[in-house]
């Protein structure tokens, strides 16, 4: 028996809860979201302009979603005008090391997948 069915399979709810994760950080902006704010709390726009490319509309979602997931907490500041401050939860901060080891492994990894593509589409076409 794999190491994930002995995790999912007997030790867990039949693979439930590992599709409901991976639907969350696994989508394209969450681990970037969660990444840049590793021993940092960011106000919006500088979240914004710390992860190039994502639109405004998709920030507030994917902080929303983490805010609900209680991977980052939101702070409003009583001032004028209001600030708003992310930051990680004790438990959002666990999530560190595995998105670091998945960054590292896909960054290793690229060259060789994008061969193996080329390779795959050249006698597939």
């Amino acid at each position: 028996m794999s190491r994930y069915e002995k995790t999912c399979l007997i030790r867990g709810d039949g693979g439930r809860a590992i599709r409901g994760i991976l639907d969350r950080v696994g989508d394209k902006w969450s681990l970037l979201v969660v990444a840049t704010l590793d021993g940092a709390s960011l106000r919006f726009t500088e979240l914004q302009q710390r992860i190039p490319g994502i639109s405004q509309r998709m920030l507030t979602r994917t902080v929303r979603h983490l805010e609900r997931d209680g991977l980052v907490t939101r702070t409003v500041f009583a001032e004028v005008p209001p600030r708003v401050e992310y930051e990680l939860t004790a438990m959002g901060r666990t999530l560190i090391g595995p998105a670091v080891a998945l960054a590292e492994w896909a960054v290793d990894n690229n060259p060789g997948i994008e061969e193996s593509q080329a390779s795959y589409d050249a006698e597939h076409p």
